[in-house]
């Protein structure tokens, strides 16, 4: 059965607009609340940090330290989970150059790798930003599902890096008008390898996805979503093996070499993929949704796939969701409360005022957010 992974004690140094902060989150819901510009989403981001990437935000790492920060930005979290408990640290540093990487430490030791993180606790997020997921470009749509796959595969991170710096060469060599064809071939066949991990496993998340997705009962209040991906990998991941792609990839990405430097990139693999949402009862596509059923459509699917990360990794995710009472009627608040208590998550949760959550009054902790500061609010 999954276990919740949670925060307990939480401390920002130089973050955003918290010189100095250190608090203590409860198990289950975390109500943050204050005027707009207090703190609350960068407290988000902030946990945000716990998990491999730039953050909720994807901020360079330059941009996070509180103005006039001499020495960059620290977080400094106690989680406790299946794997029992653990001190993580992270932040930057004065030896660190413009947008260098941040460095992570577990148990006071220094982390491998961000990815280490996931062995601790996983985190997902919504915030107003996404918003626009179905109408915005599909760049968005893949960065959002490979979030997705990254909280159930932790190696879903270093394929696609690994995937856009062999892309990356292969675009300069073909700018280059290199004849180089050796260093072409062993460009191509990486990025076969990895771009065919990677379409596998956005399928497969989305098989799963789907298969959660049908247990739903009829009349839920956030609406079943039909998915499905889209693009020249993933379309042929059905029913063939991973040898087949590969190859049929790479001879792809050799025969298309003249187009690709023409244009100026390579026109076909994972990089191109979309993800397709439509809302099921409707049979209507996601963009052409109201504004309103857009968002219950990705409530719906934040909450099926912590669900599903759950019931996969054995760890029931952290879910921080920015702004989320003020979009939602009383009855849909209610029904989302009621769903988090029995996912079992902790989960954070924004708002300008108290009241929206007034349903939660004894059943989760209210912080109150103002100038850089958290204060307990007991009502």
């Amino acid at each position: 059965m999954a276990e919740p992974s949670t925060i307990g004690k939480f401390q920002l140094t130089q973050f955003r607009n918290y010189a100095q902060l250190v608090t203590r989150f409860e198990p289950g819901a975390v109500v943050l609340f204050g005027a707009n510009g207090a703190g609350k989403t960068n407290l988000l981001e902030a946990i945000s940090f716990l998990s491999p990437g730039r953050g909720l935000r994807r901020a360079s790492y330059s941009d996070v330290p509180r103005a006039g920060a001499a020495d960059g930005f620290s977080i400094f979290a106690e989680v406790s989970g299946p794997e029992g408990d653990a001190s993580i640290g992270t932040g930057t540093g004065s030896d660190n150059e413009g947008d260098a990487s941040r460095r992570v430490r577990i148990n006071g030791a220094p982390a491998r790798s961000a990815d280490d993180l996931l062995e601790w606790l996983r985190v997902i997020w919504l915030t107003p930003s996404m918003d626009t997921l179905f109408t915005g470009p599909a760049a968005d749509r893949r960065r959002f599902v490979d979030r997705l796959v990254l909280a159930i595969d932790p190696q879903h991170g270093r394929r696609t890096l690994d995937y856009e710096k062999a892309m990356r060469g292969r675009n300069r060599l073909l700018a280059e008008d290199s004849r180089d064809t050796a260093w072409l071939d062993a460009i191509e066949t990486q990025m076969a390898e990895t771009g065919t991990a990677i379409a596998v496993a956005r399928v497969e998340l989305v098989r799963l996805l789907t298969g959660l997705i049908e247990t739903m009962p009829d009349g839920a209040p956030f609406p079943r979503a039909g998915i499905a991906l889209t693009g020249f990998v993933e379309d042929q991941v059905a029913g063939r093996a991973a040898v087949d792609i590969e190859e049929s990839f790479r001879q792809a990405l050799r025969d298309n070499r003249y187009r690709d430097r023409a244009s100026g990139r390579t026109l076909d693999g994972p990089h191109r993929a979309d993800f397709v949402v439509e809302y099921r009862e409707k049979a209507m596509p996601a963009a052409l949704c109201s504004t309103g059923e857009q968002k219950a459509l990705l409530i719906g699917l934040i909450l099926s796939h912590a669900r599903l990360t759950g019931a996969i990794t054995g760890l029931v995710p952290i879910l921080l969701l920015d702004e989320i009472a003020a979009h939602l009627d009383e009855n849909r608040r209610a029904a989302l409360f009621s769903i988090l208590e029995e996912i079992g998550c902790q989960t954070f949760m924004t708002g300008t005022e108290r009241a929206l959550f007034a349903s939660l009054e004894s059943r989760a902790q209210f912080l109150h957010v103002q100038d850089g500061t958290v204060t307990a609010d007991p009502g």
